[in-house]
């Protein structure tokens, strides 16, 4: 099985003080996407610079030409699917059909509150999640769409020409649980994980395979119920929150291991955090360009 090797470049640098040459070295060396976190701010980062993901996306698709481009991810919880389609078939125009969305039901972080309302319940998000993303595949997908919904609501909401990418740009579904796997199912090109949370801190490499290959297992069993087949969606594991996250950007042999291991467990694309200095993401560049470079070759992918 092929692997792809992608990566994150969160958006913390001013674009002429080091941003947009961070998205050329990117597709410099060679990796599949690269994509970018969708938040108004997010954890240790929250008192620093922090730039919109669509526009940093579109100014990353008239710097490069090759590379896919994606979120990781976006959700409802700042997003609205009417004014998100109209930017998503801008940006999949500018980048000439290079965008992938990464979309997940969101969390309980600064996204959650800032425009003034209370924390959406997990029970709320996901019910959100479960509207949110049929109607924004509705938009991206016909040229005038009208809906009524308990959360959301177009009314002839026009989108012409629509998606470079046909029928519309590819979905890739932040999903654990059973009715966010069924939207994967339903609407996904790809599935993303970040693996279980519950073991990121106290748990083995070993738990947390195990959790995983749980994950794909229900995500298998998932599709087959909907009669679609489960090798027709990409599977991507954001590395980072796994009990390896300190380790697997030590070396590239560390690397290796980490992602032949993970390739077995049925993994089609791994990715991994370009390096912020003095951060959770803080490792050596040297070191992150070599995995670039040589750690797929090294695996024979």
């Amino acid at each position: 099985m092929s692997l792809r090797l992608s990566t994150v470049i969160l958006p913390v640098r001013r674009w002429h003080e080091g941003g947009r040459d961070q998205w050329l070295r990117a597709e410099q060396l060679g990796f599949h996407t690269a994509y970018t976190y969708d938040h108004l701010s997010w954890r240790t980062f929250r008192d620093g610079p922090w730039f919109g993901a669509v526009p940093t996306l579109t100014a990353a698709a008239t710097a490069t030409e090759r590379m896919r481009l994606g979120t990781l991810v976006t959700s409802p919880n700042f997003r609205h699917p009417v004014t998100l389609a109209k930017d998503l078939i801008s940006l999949d125009d500018i980048s000439g059909g290079r965008i992938t969305l990464g979309i997940g039901a969101g969390g309980n972080g600064f996204d959650a509150t800032a425009l003034g309302q209370d924390a959406w319940s997990p029970r709320e998000r996901a019910d959100r999640f479960a509207e949110f993303v049929p109607l924004l595949d509705q938009l991206l997908s016909e040229a005038s769409v009208s809906h009524e919904g308990t959360f959301y609501s177009a009314e002839e909401a026009r989108n012409i020409p629509g998606c470079v990418q046909r029928p519309r740009l590819p979905f890739a579904v932040a999903a654990n649980g059973p009715r966010g796997m069924r939207l994967a199912a339903r609407h996904g090109q790809a599935w993303v994980t970040t693996g279980d949370p519950k073991l990121f801190e106290e748990g083995t490499p070993e738990q947390s395979r195990e959790a995983l290959r749980g994950q794909l297992e229900r995500l298998g069993k998932t599709f087959l119920e909907i009669g679609r087949d489960p090798e027709s969606v990409e599977k991507i594991l954001l590395t980072g929150f796994t009990p390896e996250a300190n380790t697997v950007l030590a070396s590239v042999d560390a690397f290796v291991d980490f992602a032949g291991r993970h390739r077995e467990l049925g993994f089609t694309e791994l990715v991994i955090h370009a390096p912020i200095p003095d951060s959770d993401f803080a490792s050596d560049e040297a070191v992150f360009e070599k995995i670039a470079t040589e750690a797929l070759a090294q695996l024979g992918s």
